[in-house]
């Protein structure tokens, strides 16, 4: 099992350094062109399943990298995975959707609002499919209707982007199992606004430099570089272009698979 972990680890390792390279390959062409998502509050076409338990989160962690988070507030299973049109290999991690039942006869007129948090590879990649946690899809229905929504399968629905809200949340940043000075990666948590992240850098005590991360999968960013010296402060940016600079949120005395919150977000 530990070999089988080593493994992985070393296997991230290997795609964040393909990745460095990219991203130095690419970076002549990238100045200046920013590609920012004006937020749009439209309702488009869509269609949607469930999975997992009927009243469960769908998966046990998901395609993002959110681990147990997905079934304790503030997320409390209202999550979903969805197809390539919306989880853009993983950029897609942490959006937040308003999802909506077309059925009168069936559904609330109210719409669900979903966190993503997982992948659908089985989805359709011409059109916009929402597979929800069991959970998040028995909410589309009137009072009693749960399951008999729940049998009907696939169904026609609606859906908009919309803000997400983590109420008495601070941004997190989970250090990753398997980062050391040379490899750091982290995993983003609880942010709210767009949810998502475009672009992230890091800073090293006593620099005035911001490092850019790469994408590594799901809500996942890392950097290879080093010996990187703690505390770190970290920036990032959403689709949008909006950007949030935590000071010094990870500490010198970093540890793997810790968790460190910061007293930012971009709702007050």
């Amino acid at each position: 099992m530990q070999r089988h972990r080593s493994s992985t680890v070393s296997n991230l390792s290997l795609l964040c350094f393909c990745l460095t390279l990219k991203q130095l390959v690419l970076l002549r062409a990238a100045v200046g062109q920013p590609q920012h998502h004006v937020p749009d509050l439209h309702w488009y076409p869509g269609t949607a399943t469930w999975y997992g338990e009927p009243e469960g989160d769908g998966s046990t962690g998901g395609a993002c990298g959110y681990g147990s988070m997905v079934d304790v507030k503030p997320f409390r299973a209202r999550v979903g995975a969805v197809g390539p049109v919306l989880f853009m290999k993983g950029e897609g991690c942490g959006a937040c959707y308003k999802v909506k039942c077309l059925d009168n006869t069936i559904c609330t007129r109210r719409a669900v609002t979903v966190i993503i948090t997982d992948e659908c590879p089985g989805c359709p990649s011409d059109r916009t499919h929402f597979d929800l946690s069991g959970a998040a899809f028995g909410r589309m229905a009137i009072t009693g209707e749960n399951g008999q929504l729940r049998n009907r399968g696939e169904i026609p629905v609606i859906y908009r982007r919309t803000p997400c809200k983590y109420p008495g949340k601070k941004i997190a940043f989970h250090v990753n199992e398997g980062s050391t000075p040379f490899w750091l990666s982290l995993l983003v948590e609880f942010e709210d606004a767009e949810g998502d992240i475009g672009s992230m850098h890091i800073r090293e005590a006593g620099s005035s430099e911001w490092l850019q991360m790469n994408h590594l999968w799901g809500a996942n960013w890392c950097i290879i570089r080093g010996p990187l010296r703690g505390p770190f402060s970290v920036k990032l940016s959403t689709s949008t272009g909006r950007t949030l600079s935590a000071r010094d949120v990870v500490p010198g005395n970093w540890v793997p698979k810790a968790t460190y919150t910061s007293r930012l977000n971009f709702y007050p």
